[in-house]
């Protein structure tokens, strides 16, 4: 991704309250498409680490209620 645009989940459809991510300046930031001032940023690395965790099922016990 070398882009400075936001870019959303295709899963997200139309819907405004996502996660939204985008290269700038050598790292990686993202933030809620409902609050955009709060920017969260990153390395390439250390995202590429996240989504290979998040790939491999890491972190599903945060999306799901008990």
């Amino acid at each position: 991704m070398n882009s400075t645009d936001w870019q959303k989940s295709s899963f997200s459809e139309a819907a405004n309250n996502c996660v939204e991510v985008r290269a700038l300046g050598g790292l990686i930031e993202l933030r809620e498409s409902d609050d955009g001032e709060v920017i969260v940023r990153t390395s390439a690395l250390k995202f590429a680490t996240f989504l290979q965790g998040a790939k491999a099922g890491e972190f599903d016990h945060l999306t799901t209620t008990p």
